[in-house]
């Protein structure tokens, strides 16, 4: 990002913060911005399954601990895989947390998502920031909490999908820039540290997540075969085929506290 000088969100979860917190000082001092991620990927601990008083206690306890680590307020919230429940709107406003990017308008992640029958709801998700409703993160309100939705066209634009499909990704950033420039919709990429690691040669375990065969075979075992094509360099070298592209047409890099308070 330095070379480029550009800024952005990263969301940490509570997990890796404990185990690598000179990461978190690391994004502060570059001008970053830290962002919450919940305490972990655990299937436990998506935010689609546990009820209100657990939500609330692993948002503000996860938010204390990366303000302790970087020294800033810490705002933004990212839920691990995307899984949000109806009451996670009001455990996010309750925790202190001013805005949301967890919704990814008219995504549909295949059967490769766990949990991706609730996420069908991002089909009737406002595409364009908005203030959502106390009660739901798809739709929108007059709560204090911003909803900045990820980039999709029916497929998300993100890392994995740059890695695994890497002709369409150019297609794809046609179209949302396509919408951005007509009304001015922010484009939101979201691209995970591990992608930049070449693990493909390590063992993996593949475990089960659910007792359902199908399931398995979709959002484990393949999902994983997928997960391992063109990581480290060969990821390094597409992402910075995205950055290039928007350096090159001369848009602007911004944090997702940054764009809120410049739109006001």
């Amino acid at each position: 990002y330095s070379k480029y000088g550009i800024k952005s969100t990263s969301f940490f979860t509570g997990y890796i913060a404990n185990l690598y917190p000179e990461l978190v000082s690391m994004v502060v001092d570059a001008g970053h911005e830290v962002g919450s991620h919940g305490k972990s990927h655990l299937k436990e601990n998506g935010f689609d399954v546990m009820p209100y008083e657990r939500q609330l206690r692993h948002l503000l306890e996860t938010k204390k601990q990366l303000e302790d680590l970087s020294g800033q307020e810490v705002i933004s919230f990212r839920a691990p895989a995307l899984r949000v429940s109806d009451c996670t709107a009001e455990a996010l406003i309750e925790a202190g947390y001013r805005i949301d990017s967890s919704v990814a308008s008219q995504r549909f992640d295949f059967f490769l998502s766990f949990g991706g029958i609730k996420k069908l709801r991002w089909f009737f998700a406002p595409r364009l920031p908005y203030h959502t409703s106390p009660n739901s993160l798809f739709r929108k309100g007059d709560s204090p909490l911003i909803e900045i939705p990820l980039s999709a066209l029916f497929i998300p634009y993100v890392g994995t999908t740059m890695r695994i499909f890497p002709w369409i990704t150019p297609l794809q950033r046609a179209g949302i820039l396509l919408e951005s420039n007509l009304n001015g919709k922010p484009v939101v990429f979201d691209i995970h540290p591990n992608e930049l690691i070449d693990e493909s040669d390590e063992p993996r375990m593949i475990l089960s997540r659910s007792g359902n065969k199908i399931a398995y075979f979709f959002q484990d075992w393949l999902r994983a075969q997928m997960m391992t094509k063109n990581l480290g360099a060969a990821d390094i070298n597409l992402y910075e085929r995205e950055i290039k592209f928007f350096v090159k047409h001369g848009y602007k890099f911004n944090t997702l506290k940054g764009y809120c308070k410049e739109a006001g």
